[in-house]
């Protein structure tokens, strides 16, 4: 058999792009016949835990997206998409049978649901003699760039950032095809529709701070909006904790989850703009973040499992509430503390919430309500459109008081990063309509308004909008008690 008629399945994931893609380049490389696939896993589709959709209707929605631009950006090239839903360790090597497949290729992932797939498709393909490789994409830096090995990782993110700026380097983007191979003859099946998994088709909401639409196609759109037609990468650092319209922050995060943008894509066009625009800040602190999201998949790496429970990195066990009914309250925006219920009400609405927004509605039901953070890593892992298992699950640990880079019993003062952040209360208004008639200052703090107020205003506490469902200072202390007596015990 000669090299030519080699043929290699190429197996996608969450890295669905062309450009700077390790597989297309490697198997080209080697002169193959490629046979793209992706395979719409059921059990993404099922509950998590605690009974949530685990893929929820945004996420789904744009992962749909994703594919279909995929499959369409392959078909220019002269190639296809297979796509297949099921379970990818049956339909794989049923295709590498029908198909004649040499090889399967795929991108390697660092968590346990992601790896026991990855498990059983290798035991099932060397049981039919098919080779299978796998190379690493997700991150900036490549783990055979490290100046440390995985299982040394620092366990601070400080430590770890100032490591790699010292003595690492950023591989560069591999390049896009130009053409592909056509695929053999093969049914390249249906994308599915969204109820064909299970689930509703989300209604878009004109309060949206973007229309996010899947896709490498989107993705780089967004990225040369962002940096070279609307310029906004020179003031990026200083906007970044916006909470209202398109542009306070760069938005890559929805596409970088899925892999439709390359982080290193990214890296480089940081560097264009600094060598043709502006060099500040703000350009180092793009990147920065996107050493925020090394960092995550690295420990995860590192840390395997624990970073799922509850105890968290750390092994506090803090006797966490499971109070359905305040966390309903926190779910559905309506616990009487305005950013939480913004925030929380625009994640319902929209699959998205800023950074901002995140840290406080977290830090709200873990250091005011006491309630389990796995419950609320699972209500974003339903819900945000940019869910990427390391950086939600480290992010909560963090919040949570339980993670590898924690400092102990932080909490965010809810009222005050109200007013620092939403100073006019504007965020508020957008998606508070019930409190639109308090004037500024008055919005952040309702629970204030005398009678005499709320009548003029039109706002009744406990009818309009709720009254608080914790004191706030007396909630943090009362938990506070309860972690450092968890620290105290370990």
């Amino acid at each position: 058999m000669n090299m030519t008629s080699q043929r290699i399945l190429i197996w996608y994931r969450n890295d669905l792009r062309i450009h700077d893609n390790k597989l297309i380049y490697q198997a080209l490389k080697e002169k193959a016949q490629i046979i793209p696939v992706y395979c719409f896993d059921k059990r993404q589709f099922r509950q998590t835990h605690f009974g949530f959709p685990k893929t929820g209707k945004f996420r789904a929605q744009f992962l749909r997206e994703s594919v279909a631009d995929l499959r369409n950006s392959l078909q220019k090239l002269g190639s296809n998409l297979i796509v297949r839903l099921g379970f990818p360790e049956k339909i794989i090597p049923d295709l590498a049978q029908e198909l004649n497949i040499d090889a399967v290729y795929y991108h390697e992932e660092v968590t346990f649901e992601e790896l026991a797939v990855e498990k059983s498709l290798k035991k099932a393909l060397s049981q039919i003699g098919v080779k299978v490789n796998s190379f690493w994409g997700a991150t900036l830096y490549h783990p055979d760039n490290l100046p440390f090995k995985i299982h040394q990782i620092p366990e601070l993110f400080t430590n770890f950032r100032k490591q790699l700026e010292k003595k690492s380097t950023i591989d560069p983007t591999l390049p896009s095809p130009q053409k592909l191979p056509p695929l053999p003859e093969v049914d390249p099946g249906e994308i599915p529709q969204l109820l064909d998994l299970g689930i509703e088709e989300p209604i878009s909401d004109e309060r949206s701070v973007l229309r996010f639409q899947g896709g490498e196609t989107k993705g780089l759109a967004r990225l040369h909006n962002y940096f070279w037609e609307k310029d906004r990468l020179r003031v990026y650092k200083e906007t970044r904790n916006g909470m209202l319209g398109s542009d306070y922050s760069s938005k890559f995060s929805p596409w970088l989850a899925l892999g439709c943008l390359s982080p290193r894509l990214i890296y480089e066009q940081v560097q264009k703009y600094e060598s043709e625009r502006i060099k500040n800040d703000s350009t180092y602190w793009l990147v920065f973040e996107l050493l925020w999201r090394d960092f995550f998949r690295f420990i995860c790496a590192k840390h395997g499992n624990k970073i799922f429970h509850e105890s968290g990195l750390q092994g506090i066990d803090i006797p966490w509430k499971e109070d359905w009914k305040r966390f309903q309250l926190w779910q559905k925006g309506k616990t009487g503390y305005p950013l939480v219920d913004a925030n929380m009400r625009e994640l319902a609405a929209t699959g998205f919430m800023s950074n901002r927004g995140r840290q406080n509605v977290a830090s709200f039901l873990t250091k005011n309500l006491g309630i389990n953070w796995q419950m609320g890593a699972e209500w974003f892992e339903s819900l945000l459109i940019d869910y990427d298992v390391c950086s939600n699950y480290g992010n909560w640990n963090y919040t949570a008081g339980v993670g590898n880079d924690a400092r102990g019993f932080r909490y965010f003062n809810i009222p005050k990063q109200s007013k620092d952040y939403d100073p006019k209360g504007d965020y508020l208004r957008h998606w508070l309509s019930e409190l639109a008639s308090l004037p500024g200052e008055k919005i952040h703090e309702p629970w204030k308004l005398s009678q005499e107020e709320q009548k003029h205003f039109g706002v009744r506490l406990g009818v309009d909008y709720p009254r608080p469902v914790v004191d706030f200072f007396q909630s943090v202390k009362n938990n506070e008690q309860i972690y450092q007596a968890a620290v105290y015990r370990r």
